[in-house]
């Protein structure tokens, strides 16, 4: 009886252990900080696949007291090795805080992604810089 018990606790904390493992791992969000504001990033598809449109969503935050941004404005854009370009405005979503853009890269490889934002539009922008590796679409024949 006791033996069973132990198994069946020992059991729950490894099923517990794994799921708290598994949802770290999933969470593939960026996050950066400015002066003034903190700023959760994330894209679908992840990783982001050159001329597919990648839908960006960013949760914009007070540094300080942790509540969402709502009445911000901002863009979103990168600039290819090769000197491509790509941009979008950030528009509001659902989501108090969240702000959505869509980019499509060209070319695959690396990107250097900016992100401009200011609270209102008397208040000034902050940037947020970053690398973002873009993967080559699937070819026909499957590789």
């Amino acid at each position: 009886m006791i033996l069973r018990r132990m198994l069946s606790l020992a059991t729950v904390a490894a099923v517990v252990a794994v799921s708290a493992c598994d949802k770290q791992e999933k969470s593939s969000d960026l996050r950066h900080w400015t002066t003034d504001m903190a700023f959760r990033v994330s894209t679908e598809p992840m990783p982001p696949i050159a001329r597919t449109k990648i839908r960006y969503k960013v949760v914009v935050r007070d540094k300080e007291s942790g509540q969402p941004i709502e009445k911000g404005e901002g863009r979103i854009f990168a600039t290819s090795r090769d000197g491509l370009n790509t941009w979008d405005a950030l528009l509001p979503g659902d989501e108090p805080g969240a702000y959505y853009g869509e980019l499509n890269y060209l070319t695959a490889g690396d990107w250097a992604i900016a992100i401009q934002f200011r609270r209102d539009s008397l208040s000034r922008l902050e940037r947020i810089d970053w690398m973002q590796g873009v993967r080559r679409p699937p070819q026909p024949n499957g590789t």
